[in-house]
């Protein structure tokens, strides 16, 4: 009888011992304070406190049969978020405010549980022997070979898992780059021995045969808007060659800056591959024909205005492309004609012809000027891009002097024609062009004209800018800026320019120039006229600088203290102003914006002004 009855006193025991067990657990439930994590690094820090459970049970309340399985696996938890940093053997100490030494469920009613977490990181662990290679055809791959060379950990660097399996992945993503679709591993074995700090790695692939380039196909949906037959000009390998996905790379950037296509869609099909050759898919979705831009702007110097625009991205099936520009202001006047043809005999780039008529009268000038361009625009190299083209120029233009209040039929005006060639250079290295954090940038322009070939003066003229860009924090960085022009000619009064036009001239002054003075303010100027301003009269030559740290706080705000100085002159350097500033930085949403108040130190009286500047940096 006993026997019979023993199952259900059992079970009866089990019930009440769980009820039992419940009771504590609702009457001495503990809240998770503060867990605090000390001697580590940020990153490390950081790592740890994401893998601890104690983290994700903060500010909450717990059963004591909780909060004692927490601090038992924290240890656990803190030093396997060590071991991807190359720390296998930290020692760590796990303490808790009130001290529980162990009885957690002899805590008082609503009690909060502080937790710091003292970590010793210890020796780490270290590459011991590397065994990396690459077997097959590949074997023989020189930047393949490169890419061996260059993989990270080696013997005797902390054996960081972020790192090798950075470099891991580099080379097999390289392999496929390379044409190597085959490839796998031979061995993939990281062997850690914690007693000597020591880790042994055995890495090996074989690369398998290297694939062809096979056939290219363009696919344009809904319905094709440029012949193939230009597409396949941008194509410049031959069927057969090696593969290589840099090639696929350059085509889509290409495609890209034609800008007629709003998707580009380049998809390799090893799967499909005859007799190795590897057939490429390249699908297009034609953009909008027509693009259509309206904006306001303000000036100073120009009043308020509007610019209307019309750009046809492509006017026919050979990818021709026309523009219609108007700039309207109170006191200036621009519209410009343009018509681009595409050329890739050499190099990528385009046949452009432009044509533009400009008018100006303000308090100080009255000009107007026609202008016809002919150009070739070619890339050289990724970084380097030349324009080569010709000019011809037409203005007219008039200085308001201290004897002229306003301009009219009587006025004397000047007037000069010119046909001249001129060569561009444009160079630009950079991690970003909208926002680089280093980089280099610069434009140099060489023009000349002859008297015996059109023009009405022979002048020899070299412009150069150039910015640099070095980043100095995760958030901070420091730019300096340059300019530097010269004119050489035989037609000069005093040394001042006379049948040169304004538009061929050289200026200083502004928020692309030197901040702290007004747009053009600095260089010969004529002589102030009662009421007014003395206005710069251009010069020979330009030489100017700037240096600028800028500082954000977060991801959209920073400010930047700056210094500038430069002048424009005739014969010899004069008129060297010096501005200084500080500035309001905001990454917006259409690109960096920029507001610079500087003030000029060569005058005592001199004002602020007040420079806003929207657009990428290079």
């Amino acid at each position: 009888m006993p026997i019979a009855l023993r199952p259900a006193i059992a079970a009866a025991a089990a019930v009440a011992a769980f009820v039992v067990a419940l009771a504590p657990a609702s009457a001495h439930a503990a809240r998770i304070g503060a867990v605090e994590i000390v001697g580590l690094d940020e990153t490390m820090t950081t790592n740890v406190r994401i893998g601890l459970s104690l983290e994700d049970a903060k500010d909450k309340t717990v059963s004591p049969a909780r909060l004692d399985y927490l601090l038992r696996v924290a240890e656990d938890e803190t030093r396997e978020a060590l071991e991807p940093f190359g720390y296998y053997s930290p020692i760590i100490e796990i303490r808790e405010t009130p001290a529980l030494d162990g009885i957690v469920d002899e805590l008082p009613e609503d009690a909060v549980v502080s937790v710091r977490i003292a970590v010793r990181a210890g020796e780490p662990v270290r590459v011991r022997r590397e065994h990396v290679a690459i077997e097959g055809d590949g074997a023989d791959d020189r930047y393949l070979k490169q890419e061996i060379d260059a993989f990270a950990p080696r013997a005797g660097d902390v054996f960081e898992h972020a790192r090798y399996e950075q470099s891991k992945a580099f080379i097999s993503r390289r392999l496929a780059e390379r044409g190597y679709f085959d490839a796998d591993f031979l061995s993939r074995k990281v062997d850690v021995t914690r007693a000597d700090n020591a880790a042994d790695i055995d890495l090996v692939w074989d690369s398998g045969d290297r694939y062809d380039m096979g056939e290219i196909r363009f696919l344009q949906t809904p319905k094709p808007a440029i012949r193939e037959s230009l597409l396949r000009e941008l194509i410049y390998w031959n069927q057969g060659e090696y593969y290589h996905q840099g090639r696929l790379d350059r085509l889509r950037k290409a495609l890209s800056e034609l800008d007629y296509f709003s998707r580009i869609d380049i998809e390799p099909r090893p799967e499909d591959a005859v007799n190795g050759e590897v057939p490429v898919d390249v699908r297009l979705t034609p953009a909008k024909r027509s693009l259509y831009t309206v904006g306001a702007s303000y000036g100073t110097d120009s009043g308020f205005g509007v610019s209307l625009g019309l750009e046809r991205r492509y006017l026919n099936s050979r990818g021709h492309k026309g523009l219609a520009q108007l700039d309207y202001t109170e006191k200036r006047k621009t519209l410009t004609l343009q018509h681009r043809i595409p050329a890739f005999a050499w190099r990528d780039g385009w046949y452009t012809t432009s044509l533009q008529a400009y008018d100006e009268q303000t308090d100080y000038i009255d000009t107007r000027r026609y202008e016809a361009v002919f150009s070739r625009s070619a890339e050289y190299s990724r970084d380097l891009r030349f324009t080569a083209s010709l000019h011809a120029l037409r203005e007219r233009w008039a200085y308001a002097y201290s004897s002229l209040t306003r301009f009219d039929a009587a006025t004397l005006y000047q007037q000069s024609t010119f046909l001249y060639p001129s060569l561009q250079a444009d160079y630009v290295k950079a991690d970003d062009r909208f926002r680089p954090r280093n980089g280099f940038g610069g434009t140099a322009t060489l023009r000349a004209g002859a008297s015996a070939l059109g023009s009405d003066a022979n002048f020899l003229q070299l412009h150069a800018r150039a910015s640099w860009f070095r980043g100095l924090g995760a958030r901070s960085r420091l730019i300096a800026r340059g300019e530097f022009g010269a004119t050489y000619t035989d037609t000069l009064v005093d040394g001042a320019l006379v049948d040169i036009p304004p538009t061929l001239r050289f200026y200083a002054g502004g928020d692309r120039s030197v901040r702290g003075y007004d747009f053009r303010e600095i260089g010969p100027r004529i002589p102030a006229a009662p009421g007014r301003e003395a206005f710069a009269l251009g010069a020979r030559n330009v030489i100017a600088g700037s240096l600028e740290y800028e500082q954000f706080l977060n991801d959209q705000w920073g400010f930047a203290v700056f210094a500038d100085g430069g002048s424009a002159f005739n014969d010899k350097l004069d008129r060297f102003r010096k501005g200084v500033g500080v500035g309001l930085r905001w990454n917006s949403p259409v690109g960096p914006l920029r507001v610079d108040i500087g003030r000029g130190l060569d005058d005592p009286d001199a004002s602020f002004t007040l420079h806003i500047n929207l657009g990428a940096d290079l």
